[in-house]
């Protein structure tokens, strides 16, 4: 009897420890901080920087925050336009499933009950504040509006506006250096560089609010979203910025050269040029060089911004609580193939920088070669939470390349133009290959081999000895394609 009464105590005694660990652990798990996140946004903002090898453009900020976390040197929009582009990373769906297929669309029009990044985090109990332009604005049109904003998608918002947008007087635009006239300046070749403080620019109202939004909410988990809209022309910035890039120093690609660079692709590749080269009849060479070396004194106005935002998540110790992710919308031509701005289903239009740092990066200044989507961050971050990733998500979590950048992966990127029904094409990117389709072939293809034509010059789409690769990449790209 003795015995048994011992056993039955034993007993006891092993369970409640049991259940007195149970209740230790998961008091633990439930008194653990929840990461925050900081989710910083460029506009139209192409790999020129220092820590994408580019040494000429000063982003020591950005080069920081590389060395913090991990580089994706092979990451690609779905849309190479703001819009389109923008929708699709905030939902984690492809272009072709939201239909959001150009500037005018809205995304509660065409996906009326979508959850978006921002609601996801709103959900899980985050404050979830934008600061400028994370879904379509109109730049500079709609700077100092909520433009085609997702008012679902956020707690609270902010809508700055600076002298680039209310002194668009003061701008200089090309051909002909002309001012005084408002409007008109989304897709311009257009400058000014006053003598000013960054807190006078849209921009640097955008990092001023960003620092507000944090201090105020870093003792609850964030999920804070600063949107800047350089390097988006108009090319406005403080002077001092200008002062970096000497004029003599600025180079364009040869136009010569360029020309012959074109000779091989299709036509309807560059649908929607309005001139070449520059893009505006009767741009000079000259006025290329100014805007080249403004669009490198924005991209260093925003790298001051992003070390704002940096400095004041490690003056309050959030650095290793908080992930860090900074991206752009698309890619950029800067005189590459004599052409200018974006829409293109070619590398330089395509390709954004992309960083990640911060909590659960174990990777930490290392760089990831395989080819990945702005599409994987909204699974990225659900898994980053440690949340299982919804199976509406159509891009996969980058965690395994966080750990290890050596991580391999047989996922191709995927991007898209449309402009209009009988003017589509479709871009896959390996890690060696981009493929682009023009109506299913119909108006063409290209085939480029990143490993020795990095510039895309050679299409070899057409070469024989290519021909089984194409169809191969032909193959892989059809269950993307949507042909209206």
């Amino acid at each position: 009897m003795k015995n048994l009464k011992t056993e039955l105590l034993h007993k006891c005694a092993f369970t409640c420890t049991c259940l007195w660990l149970a209740f230790g652990l998961l008091s633990h798990a439930q008194s653990a901080p929840r990461p925050n996140v900081l989710f910083i946004a460029a506009d139209d903002l192409n790999t020129d920087m220092g820590s994408y090898g580019v040494d000429q453009v000063q982003t020591p900020h950005l080069d920081r925050l590389a060395k913090m976390g991990v580089r994706f040197d092979n990451a690609h929009a779905q849309y190479p336009v703001c819009g389109p582009s923008r929708a699709s990373l905030m939902t984690g769906l492809r272009p072709n499933t939201t239909g959001f297929l150009s500037n005018r669309d809205q995304l509660r029009e065409r996906v009326p009950d979508v959850v978006t990044l921002g609601q996801y985090f709103q959900n899980q109990g985050y404050y979830s504040g934008r600061v400028g332009k994370i879904f379509h604005y109109g730049n500079p049109g709609s700077i100092g509006t909520d433009g085609a904003d997702d008012v679902l998608s956020w707690t609270e918002r902010f809508n700055p506006a600076g002298i680039d947008k209310m002194q668009e007087e003061n701008i200089i635009r090309f051909p002909g250096g002309r001012t005084g006239k408002k409007g008109g300046l989304g897709i311009s070749m257009a400058y000014w560089d006053p003598v000013s403080q960054d807190s006078e620019h849209t921009d640097g109202m955008v990092a001023d609010r960003a620092v507000e939004m944090i201090e105020r909410n870093k003792d609850k988990p964030f999920f804070i979203a600063a949107g800047f809209f350089n390097p988006h022309c108009p090319y406005v910035a403080p002077r001092t910025y200008f002062d970096m890039y000497p004029i003599e120093e600025i180079t364009l690609p040869d136009l010569e050269a360029a020309k012959r660079d074109l000779e091989d692709v299709p036509a309807m590749a560059l649908l929607g040029e309005k001139s070449w080269p520059y893009y505006f009849k009767g741009m000079t060479a000259e006025e290329a060089l100014k805007c080249k070396q403004a669009y490198y004194a924005c991209v260093s106005f925003v790298d001051a911004q992003v070390g704002k935002l940096l400095d004041t998540l490690e003056k309050h110790n959030l650095l290793e609580n908080t992930i860090v992710i900074f991206w752009s919308d698309h890619g950029y031509f800067l005189g590459e193939k004599g052409l200018w701005f974006k829409h293109k289903n070619f590398e330089r239009s395509t390709k954004v920088p992309l960083i990640i740092a911060g909590h659960g990066v174990d990777a930490r200044g290392k760089a990831v070669s395989e080819p990945v989507e702005l599409l994987d961050l909204y699974p990225t971050l659900v898994d980053l939470l440690g949340h299982q990733i919804p199976d509406a998500l159509e891009g996969e979590s980058l965690i395994p390349f966080l750990k290890n950048a050596n991580h391999k992966w047989e996922k191709p990127a995927i991007s898209q133009v449309y402009r209009g029904p009988d003017a589509q094409g479709y871009s896959i990117r390996t890690r060696q290959w981009r493929f682009t389709e023009w109506n299913g072939g119909k108006d063409g293809y290209e085939l480029y081999n990143h490993e020795n034509d990095p510039g895309e010059v050679v299409n070899l789409a057409h070469n024989r000895a290519y021909l089984k690769i194409r169809e191969q990449l032909k193959t892989q790209l059809k269950p993307y394609v949507k042909y209206n």
